[in-house]
């Protein structure tokens, strides 16, 4: 039997038949065409269900679930997505409204816990019962697994770890509150660091990249560049600050990191690890756990959303 997963974002709906090795057989992407009436988006979402099982020579009959990951707060009982701003949604019943179409089960999640569900069962963390994920890109993303399963709170709103305080009264975050860890530990967050350091200093290379992206950043550092190199260091000491958080509140087996960012592999981990031996509770011999790059990519939000 098969499990659909189905990736929702705020460009593109990625629908994939997943086997039960959680392995893709066939995928289908359209585009959302977000800030629609919610009802189109989800139609179109079941009409890629249906070419994605056509894809594989599969029916609706063929398929045992169907798993949704979305971004906003999910909340995974009703199986309603409360709040997706970047979708417009607001308490929209996706899964009986998929349930009323295809007779099947559907289950929803947050696409970060999905992503982390997916390393989980089939990525970086397999064996491993209690991980974190943590996506640096625009914002910050978390997903938790405890115990072989998603923790996503009352009404699903657990997990915004890029919301968690890092510096009272610190720069200013998306959420409208200050000093949120994804202020300081966001690709965005890198970039606006990187460009403030290049305007105070204008003999750095950053000063003269005529693009300033996370790549342009470590790449400088990595050429000797002081500057560089002191807006990567201070980037992964508020990067390991929060990690270390989440060591001390979760003590997780793994913590994985996601990203375009985690493409610097070692050169990212290696710094975040002695902070949090340096900073954790009980140092180097407390309850540090591995550290790794996730690797399943864009697969994650489809293979995590059937797996659900």
């Amino acid at each position: 039997m098969i499990r659909i997963g189905i990736d929702l974002g705020g460009t593109n709906i990625a629908v994939g038949a997943v086997d039960d090795g959680h392995a893709i057989v066939s995928r289908v992407s359209v585009p959302t065409l977000a800030h629609r009436p919610a009802a189109e988006v989800v139609g179109d979402m079941g009409d890629a269900v249906e070419a994605a099982l056509a894809k594989a020579g599969l029916s609706i009959g063929d398929c045992r679930s169907i798993g949704i990951g979305s971004p906003g707060t999910c909340n995974s009982a009703a199986g309603v997505v409360e709040r997706a701003y970047n979708l417009g949604w607001d308490h929209v019943p996706v899964c009986r409204m998929l349930e009323e179409r295809f007779r099947v089960p559907c289950r929803l999640s947050n696409d970060a816990n999905c992503a982390a569900l997916a390393e989980q069962v089939a990525g970086a963390a397999v064996g491993h019962a209690n991980v974190v994920l943590i996506t640096l890109g625009t914002g910050v993303g978390g997903g938790i697994i405890i115990g072989g399963k998603i923790y996503d709170g009352m009404r699903g709103a657990g997990a915004e770890l890029g919301h968690t305080l890092l510096v009272l009264d610190g720069e200013p975050c998306t959420c409208g509150r200050r000093g949120c860890w994804e202020a300081y530990s966001s690709a965005t967050a890198l970039i606006r660091q990187a460009r403030q350091a290049a305007a105070e200093h204008p003999e750095s290379l950053l000063a003269g990249a005529e693009e300033i992206t996370g790549k342009t950043v470590f790449d400088a550092a990595d050429r000797g560049d002081e500057t560089a190199n002191a807006v990567v260091d201070r980037f992964c000491d508020y990067l390991g600050a929060g990690v270390t958080n989440i060591v001390n509140a979760l003590a997780p087996e793994v913590i994985l990191i996601g990203g375009g960012i985690s493409r610097q592999g070692e050169r990212l981990l290696a710094p975040v690890r002695r902070y949090v031996e340096r900073n954790c509770f009980g140092g180097p011999e407390g309850a540090i756990p591995i550290f790794a790059v996730a690797r399943l990519g864009n697969d994650a939000g489809i293979i995590g959303a059937a797996a659900l």
